[in-house]
């Protein structure tokens, strides 16, 4: 019995764009899962905030053929619209508030609320929401990176870091950094109208532009916020990715499996 060229290419097509398809939802789905590991990762991470990786299909396209027959001719018939598969379309970060945690230490500081902390990184001021701060071999306030926190002298009005010293250290309602039983600097913190506009650079720090300088941002010293990370939610969510990864994978074999025999025993010329 032999079968219809015509018909058999037509197979062969969508077969392989069967294939396109299950391979696009492969490629998303382990960038889900590297976002899920990255949140069960930082799921003890001070002030950490997780992410939320969004998928959206790839624009339809048109099927169409020219099987109908009108007046002995074949014509143009719409077959309808079909998704060539999914990708990544943006990834959210969640800044819900996390839980502050009392740690009764004099360089944790904690935010209720919205707002960051300016960090001196390099040449450049950063963002962050950890506050496990500690004083430094030079006695300026930094955190466990080695960077320094920055804050508004009182005299000057210049953003600098926080030198402390020996010191003990107090901070008031107001946020104003008390060094002995002096007032030397206010804490810098920041906050901005849009945090869709943030973006996470590493060490648990933000970019951002058009920020808010010494906005009104609640600060507690002697606790630390923790991450706000469901890791209840992520293991379900781990769970549900690998399953459709794995359905994914078994069409992707199965249809690896149908070309293989296309090619080998249907298209065999005897």
């Amino acid at each position: 019995m032999k079968m219809n060229a015509k018909y058999f290419l037509k197979g062969m097509k969508l077969v392989i764009r069967g294939l396109y398809t299950a391979v696009s939802g492969l490629v998303t789905l382990e960038s889900k899962q590297a976002n899920i590991t990255n949140n069960i990762a930082n799921a003890n991470t001070t002030g950490y905030k997780s992410d939320n990786l969004t998928m959206k299909s790839f624009d339809e396209v048109m099927l169409q053929n020219k099987d109908k027959i009108v007046n002995g001719r074949n014509v143009r018939q719409q077959l309808g619209s079909i998704s060539l598969g999914v990708e990544v379309d943006t990834v959210n970060t969640t800044f819900t508030q996390g839980t502050l945690k009392n740690t009764d230490k004099q360089t944790d500081f904690s935010i209720d609320g919205r707002g960051f902390f300016m960090i001196q990184k390099g040449n450049e001021i950063v963002y962050t929401r950890d506050g496990n701060f500690k004083v430094g071999t030079d006695g300026n306030l930094m955190n466990t990176s080695g960077d320094k926190v920055l804050g508004v002298n009182k005299n000057t009005g210049a953003i600098e870091p926080i030198f402390v010293g020996a010191d003990n250290i107090l901070i008031d309602n107001e946020n104003n950094i008390y060094v002995g039983d002096r007032a030397t600097h206010t804490l810098g913190t920041a906050d901005f109208e849009d945090y869709n506009s943030l973006k996470k650079i590493g060490d648990n720090y933000y970019s951002g532009d058009n920020a808010i300088l010494n906005a009104n941002v609640s600060v507690t010293q002697g606790s630390l916020e923790t991450s706000n990370v469901d890791v209840t939610t992520e293991m379900v969510d781990m769970i549900t990715t690998m399953r459709s990864f794995e359905t994914n994978q078994k069409i992707v074999q199965m249809l690896d499996e149908t070309l293989d025999t296309a090619a080998n025993q249907i298209g065999t010329v005897r």
